[in-house]
């Protein structure tokens, strides 16, 4: 009988092209997927993922198990959601900070969906500051992004360090140049951290590239503009932590999960125990 938890690993794999991003997108770690992996190859008998030192590609069995793994894990989807106890319906509006989106936003919208199909999952991709202005109009039910220590509002999901990271760190050697910074717009929390953290310690500064995407900041970074900011968990390809001392230490952030008030407590709460299952731990709301 086919393990199911190592058919979604084998699905991640065949659908990121890489193990290290299949266990971010699933919240494992690295090992686990590999293992997973194994497991079902020696089940089968047949090798099912090509790997070298430069990609990751399914082999022809690979391609005949995928489809018939789909629709494995769609049919468990289906019966669970057709006998569980409390069928969610209705509507629920996501808002996602963009860093986590890029990261591990995709796992935990596929499992929602498969055990609430009957859910109306609305997402908005934004900048923290601007999914909390849309929130307190209205707009979202559920925020996931990040606050600044201190801040209280919403429900700690997990804290991380912010880093500095460069194509090539060593071009920041001279100290009288000012840090090309490439950063979000306002009201971004990363951005306004970096900039503090540089004017407290007189560090002159210039802005070389806004974009409100990630991609467009992580392409500015990868061609050598600038120094980026981000999590460390997040940090995109192609780029380096920038070694302690030649920049001032940066806060941590911590993520958090905030409902608006009057949302539908039922479906907040079974998001955000999706949620905490792939990032955080367990959670229970009151």
């Amino acid at each position: 009988m086919l393990d199911l938890v190592q058919l979604r690993s084998f699905l991640a794999v065949q659908q990121t092209g890489s193990f290290t991003r299949a266990a971010e997108s699933l919240g494992l770690g690295q090992s686990t997927v590999s293992q997973h992996i194994q497991r079902l190859e020696g089940a089968l008998g047949r090798r099912l993922i090509f790997r070298d030192t430069h990609r990751v590609s399914l082999t022809p069995d690979g391609e005949v198990l995928a489809g018939h793994a789909r629709a494995m894990l769609s049919i468990d989807a289906q019966v669970f959601g057709l006998f569980a106890e409390n069928k969610l319906r209705g509507q629920l509006r996501l808002g996602v900070s963009e860093d986590f989106a890029t990261s591990r936003l995709t796992a935990v919208l596929e499992d929602f969906i498969r055990a609430y199909p009957s859910v109306d999952l609305q997402l908005t991709v934004a900048l923290s500051g601007v999914l909390y202005q849309m929130q307190d109009s209205g707009e979202i039910d559920l925020v996931f992004a990040k606050r600044r220590l201190g801040d209280q509002r919403g429900r700690l999901v997990y804290r991380e360090p912010l880093i500095w990271l460069a194509r090539d760190p060593q071009q920041l050697a001279d100290p009288s140049t000012p840090v090309p910074l490439i950063a979000f717009p306002p009201p971004s929390i990363t951005r306004n951290i970096a900039l503090e953290a540089l004017n407290a310690n007189r560090i002159p500064w210039r802005i070389v590239c806004t974009c409100s995407s990630l991609s467009g900041l992580t392409a500015a970074a990868r061609a050598g503009m600038g120094v980026l900011v981000q999590p460390r968990s997040m940090a995109p390809a192609g780029l380096k932590e920038i070694a302690p001392g030649v920049l001032p230490p940066l806060e941590d952030v911590e993520f958090v999960l905030v409902p608006r008030i009057g949302a539908d407590e039922a479906l907040v709460t079974a998001l955000s125990n999706e949620i905490f299952s792939k990032v955080g731990g367990n959670l229970e709301i009151a």
